[in-house]
Order: structure tokens, then C-alpha cells, then sequence
């Protein structure tokens, strides 16, 4: 007997059609560990083979289910092993020459974004690592597609200072060197603490070391679906309530990305990895996760009780969708990307929402300071000291946070950065200017917490 019902499809129609509902991506991550070669040249012809080889069927695939099905997906992606990880065993290599062969081979493809140019530095800087990540203002100037995570602590290892202050000046760099195109440069560029391996979202993206060879990852998305089944709630209902009817809401939406990575896998014989479902905004009206928590009863994003409200959406998020999957990965709750979300762009732009304020929402939501807008003068120590921030959230509490900050060279708080499409548009935040150097300058290890000894 089917789980599904007539009236459940009936809703999911609805959410399609009216409510901004859709497959955010679709993304095939690809190991790239038998492209190793100390020839640089070889290593670089392997790689673009072994993409378009794996990669040719995925964009014409996923719209033919989409087409078929009447489901909108978004985007489609790869993402990719750690670059790094190639480019230990070439120590002349020019990583730059790899990110250009990313972007050739996602172009040739024709995918949205490849991610993987990135590297794991958590617990140190392996052959490969820093000349990766000394090489990002160039790669990410020099690309179009290729977007980069570098990942700078976790639970388990504590948080890498070193590459910390590393990453403040390269963030800063990269803004200088895409300085003419927005700064968009560190649009695709992100930090992590406790990165998963499996995500399929970007900038974030990579395809980790302990995952099979190829497969495929589907991001869901549904703020705007959510949002609608809250506004029928009366306005005294308990807060138990408004959990329950998120998580039906997000069981539904999670059913169809189940769908869709069945189909997509049995059609491109890649297996299915996980779904991610992520309540992702986008700068379109009504598909905002703000939204969600005014219709809770804030009356703006970033008020007392903000981070309340999250916390809820957030547990419930994840409790509806792994009753309708098996395989719940990547990031898996909800985005607050400043200057993708209608609802946090207004909430930013009249003061109620600080970077203060998004930071302690870090805590309970499922990724960090995202597509952050800082003025241009921030120094590259005050960057460093907010990465810490973030990654001290994630390494103390088990879970991912991230920093994606764009430092908008010339322009200063009050300003509007206007990326178009789906990176939205973004007020400058103001952000404490009071020096935090000789901390950052310590460099070293901040021991793992206690919360890492669990074995």
C-alpha cells in the first residue's frame, strides 16, 4: 500500500507551483585519487577525462527528470576530491593550471558550479595544502566555475590558527584581485569547521576522501513552502504545533528529493549518495528563511527570540526529513546566507539583524556567517578573528559552521553590493574594528574540547 496519499500529492503540487519549491542542485561528486601524477600536464588531462567521462550524461539527465516530473531543479553541479590532495605529488605544479582545468571540464559539461578546490588543513598543512591555498586569488580570479572550501578545524582535532591567519589574508586577497567583478571572487570561497564530506551545496562542495567513486548528491530547498503552511497556523497556536507542521512540511520536501536522486541515479548507473535538505533561500519574495521565523512571531529577523525560533525550525528540519530518507548528509537544516534571503536582506538593511546577532544563530542553525558583506577596509586580522568565532561554534559544539564574508573593497558599511541572481544583493555590515592582531598572530593549535573524547 503506498505511504502517499492523493491530498499529499495535492500539497506538493501546490508548494511547485506557488511556493518557490524546488531541487536546488543536483551534484555528482567524482573521486579524483587515481589522477595523481607527479607531471603536472598528466595529472591535469586525467583530471578533465575523468570529469567529462563521469559527467557527460548529468546536465541533460536531470532535465529530462525535470521535465518529465514538472520538478524545477536549479542547478547541477560536481564536486570534486580535494585539490590539494593532487597536488602533493606534483611539488613544481602550478595549482592554478588545476583550477583551470576544473573550469574547462565543468564548462565542456555544462554544469552551474564544480567544487573541490580546496584542501583539509584541520589539523595541520599536508604536501599540496598551502601552495593550494596561497594560490586561491589567482584561481578564483582566474575561473569562472570553480568555487574552494578549505577546511580549518574540527571536533575532533581542534582549530588550526595557522591556517586561520592564513585564510583572513587570502579572503582579503581575493577581494583585491575580483575587486572589478564585486569582489565575487570570495562568493566562492568558504571556511569550515567540521566540513562534511558529502555536500552538495556551494561554495562548500567536495567530494571527500572516505566517499565511493562517483555518485550523486540532491540538495532540496522549500523556505517558501514552509513559510506558507505556517501562515495557516492560527497566531496563538503552541510552539509544538509549529514544530509538528515543519516537520511534515519537510518530510514532503524531502520525499522529493528522494525521487528525484532515485531517478537521476538509475539513469546515470552513478549510485545514490544522500540528501541534503537544507532549507536554502533564495532573494525571490516569499522563499526566505527569515519569513519562516517571522511567521513564527518575530516581527523582524534578528529580534529577541531569533535564535529561539531557529533552534526549532532547525530540529525540526532534520526530524521530518530523515523519517523520508535513509541517507540525510551534507549540511541539512537551515541557510541564513545574508544576501540570498529577501526577508534577512531587509532585516540587515534596517538594523535588526547584526553580525553580532547572525553569529549567535550559528549556533543552532546548519551553517555560519554566509554571504556576509563586510566593509572594505576590514583588516585581514579581524577576518581571521571571526573565522575563529565561527569555528570555535562548531568545533565546541559537534556540528559544521562555515564563514563565507565578501570584504567590499571601496565600498563601506551602508553601501549595497549587488551580485544579481541567485547571490542576491547585500547591505555592508558594520563589524567591530577593534584590534584582535596578537591573538591571531599566536598562530598554533586551540586544543580539540572535551567533546572529542567520545571513543
Amino acid at each position: 500500500m503506498s505511504m502517499i496519499n492523493s491530498r499529499d500529492i495535492l500539497e506538493t503540487i501546490e508548494m511547485l507551483t506557488a511556493e518557490n519549491l524546488d531541487v536546488r542542485t543536483v551534484t555528482m561528486g567524482i573521486s579524483l585519487l587515481d589522477c595523481i601524477d607527479s607531471d603536472p600536464a598528466k595529472a591535469c588531462e586525467k583530471i578533465y577525462n575523468k570529469i567529462v567521462s563521469k559527467a557527460s550524461a548529468l546536465v541533460p539527465t536531470v532535465n529530462a527528470i525535470s521535465e518529465e516530473y514538472g520538478i524545477p531543479i536549479v542547478n547541477k553541479r560536481i564536486s570534486v576530491t580535494p585539490i590539494a590532495m593532487l597536488l602533493g605529488a606534483a611539488p613544481q605544479a602550478d595549482p592554478v593550471e588545476y583550477a583551470k582545468t576544473l573550469d574547462a571540464a565543468a564548462h565542456k559539461v555544462g554544469v552551474n558550479f564544480i567544487g573541490g578546490f580546496g584542501a583539509l588543513v584541520h589539523k595541520g598543512f599536508s604536501p599540496g595544502d598551502e601552495r593550494l591555498i596561497r594560490s586561491l586569488p589567482r584561481a578564483l580570479a582566474e575561473t569562472e566555475l570553480v568555487c574552494s572550501s578549505i577546511n580549518v578545524g574540527s571536533t575532533k582535532s581542534g582549530l588550526n590558527m595557522d591556517a586561520i591567519r592564513l585564510m583572513g589574508q587570502i579572503v582579503r586577497q581575493t577581494a583585491e584581485a575580483t575587486q572589478d567583478n564585486m569582489c565575487m571572487g570570495d562568493a566562492k570561497l568558504v571556511v569550515f569547521c567540521n566540513a562534511p564530506e558529502d555536500n552538495p551545496f556551494m561554495a562548500g562542495a567536495f567530494h571527500g576522501p572516505g566517499e565511493p567513486d562517483c555518485e550523486i548528491h540532491v540538495g532540496v530547498s522549500g523556505p517558501g513552502a514552509v513559510r506558507a503552511a505556517l501562515a495557516e497556523l492560527p497566531k496563538d497556536a503552541p510552539m509544538d504545533e509549529v514544530a509538528e507542521l515543519v516537520k511534515r512540511t519537510a518530510f514532503k520536501i524531502t520525499r522529493l528529493g528522494q525521487l528525484v536522486a532515485n531517478l537521476a541515479s538509475e539513469r546515470l548507473g552513478v549510485p545514490a549518495g544522500i540528501i541534503d535538505l537544507s532549507l536554502a533561500p533564495t532573494p525571490a519574495v516569499g522563499d526566505s528563511v527569515a519569513n519562516i521565523l517571522e511567521e513564527m512571531g518575530l516581527e523582524s529577523c534578528g529580534c529577541c527570540g531569533t535564535t529561539a525560533c531557529l533552534a526549532l525550525l532547525n530540529d525540526a528540519v532534520k526530524k521530518g526529513g530523515v523519517m523520508a530518507s535513509n541517507h540525510v548528509g551534507g549540511l541539512s537544516g537551515a541557510f541564513i546566507p545574508v544576501s540570498e534571503d529577501d526577508g534577512m536582506i531587509k532585516a540587515a538593511t534596517c538594523g535588526s539583524l547584526t553580525i553580532e546577532k547572525l553569529e549567535a544563530m550559528t549556533a543552532v542553525c546548519s551553517v555560519g556567517i554566509d554571504m556576509v558583506v563586510i566593509p572594505g577596509d576590514t583588516s585581514a586580522e579581524v577576518i581571521s578573528a571571526l573565522i575563529a568565532d565561527e569555528a570555535a561554534i562548531g568545533m565546541v559544539n559537534s556540528k559544521t559552521t562555515a564563514v563565507r564574508v565578501i570584504p567590499a573593497i571601496g565600498h563601506q558599511a551602508g553601501d549595497v553590493l549587488d551580485f544579481g541572481g541567485l547571490l542576491g544583493r547585500a547591505p555592508i555590515m558594520p563589524i567591530s574594528t577593534y584590534k584582535s592582531d596578537v591573538f591571531v598572530h599566536r598562530g598554533g593549535r586551540i586544543p580539540a574540547p572535551m567533546q572529542a573524547l567520545k571513543n
